[in-house]
């Protein structure tokens, strides 16, 4: 079907432009100017000095000013091997009881590709007081400078920054008042993100309009529209859970009983260069197609994402360590163009790009 091929292409050239670069603005739009030029066309955007103005820019690069303020705070921090958390991570043998417990090497992201036996991973999650959980993000920030067995990261979503962080709310506006007029709701969560360069998060998409707020350090997006949707290979992938135990400083990896299926986009855009060639032959209409949109959103900058893109994320952090960011949730439009993209991902595509071995991994649909 050349023509599912050929919408790719016209999606860019209809709503994106020639460019490949994300449209960047220098200040804030009007709630008009963003509903009509990004918000109705679903098209992303960075909007530089449209939060200057928040105490958080300057406070927040003072650990001391952090751990003072949420010093009786209690937060979730999420543990992975490699900083891989939400992801897809070779499951072998390990979902019986009493295997052994899994070391870091195991959880390479680069060797998902090859792997015949995958599942969706989530992190181990603790409980802690802050100023214990900030030590262990920054301590965490080296290549060779710590003994940490684990990469943290305080990614526990669900609205924590009203709710686990709640003591900083001065510091940061409670919405985005252009992005709250323009879309006539307030946000549905709004979360707070503490992460070092190892933390990353895999391709995937949410079904929210998301205004994205770095405070500290820069975050890396590669994205792409939801009409891309084949090109992510989606599969259906068992659910399990990291352990971490404090005492033998290993992990284990346990399947959720009764077995529960998420799926999950198969595709790693950064292989090493030791299985590039085995990802491009088994995901060719990623690596065969129209590149992903790439953008660096600095600190004091916002990337408005829209509901339903493709997103992968990495990080690098500042003098201290750590990369901070807000990021407003809010609802979406279940309009005409969410049933378009239902009808198409429903569609059972295959295309000439794709090898013998890949057919299977074509089969797909999300219904998520």
């Amino acid at each position: 079907m050349k023509e599912i091929e050929a919408l790719w292409n016209e999606v860019r050239d209809l709503s994106l432009g020639n460019s490949s670069r994300v449209e960047r603005l220098e200040s804030p739009p009007t709630p008009l100017q963003f509903l009509r030029g990004f918000v109705s066309p679903n098209k992303p955007c960075i909007i530089s000095n449209a939060i200057n103005h928040w105490p958080a820019l300057c406070s927040w690069t003072d650990h001391s000013y952090l751990t003072r303020v949420l010093s009786s705070s209690s937060v979730s921090l999420h543990l992975t091997p490699n900083g891989c958390a939400d992801a897809l991570v070779p499951l072998d043998n390990y979902e019986h009881q009493g295997a052994p417990p899994l070391s870091a090497s195991s959880f390479s992201p680069e060797a998902t590709a090859s792997s015949s036996s995958l599942c969706f991973a989530s992190a181990h999650v603790e409980r802690m007081p802050f100023p214990k959980a900030l030590s262990l993000i920054s301590s965490g920030s080296g290549d060779c400078s710590s003994n940490l067995r684990f990469v943290a990261y305080a990614q526990q979503q669900n609205d924590c920054f009203r709710s686990e962080y709640s003591a900083l709310a001065d510091d940061c506006d409670p919405h985005i008042p252009w992005a709250t007029d323009a879309l006539g709701c307030v946000p549905e969560a709004v979360n707070l993100w503490i992460g070092n360069q190892h933390s990353q998060t895999s391709f995937h998409k949410d079904h929210y309009e998301n205004l994205y707020a770095v405070v500290t350090g820069e975050k890396h997006f590669l994205l792409l529209p939801p009409s891309d949707v084949h090109r992510m290979y989606i599969r259906e992938y068992p659910a399990s859970q990291y352990r971490y135990s404090w005492d033998t400083g290993e992990f284990t990896l346990e399947l959720e009983k009764p077995t529960r299926y998420v799926p999950w986009c198969s595709v790693n855009p950064c292989p090493s260069p030791e299985t590039k060639d085995d990802e491009m032959s088994t995901f060719p209409l990623y690596f065969n197609g129209p590149e992903a949109l790439q953008c660096t959103v600095k600190a004091g900058e916002i990337l408005y994402l829209p509901s339903m893109w493709f997103h992968h994320v990495r990080q690098s952090p500042d003098d201290r360590g750590c990369t901070i960011a807000v990021n407003y949730w809010y609802d979406m439009q279940f309009d005409i163009k969410y049933a378009y993209i239902n009808f198409l991902q429903s569609l059972n595509y295959r295309s000439v790009l794709n090898s013998t071995s890949s057919e299977n991994l074509l089969e797909e649909s999300d219904n998520s």
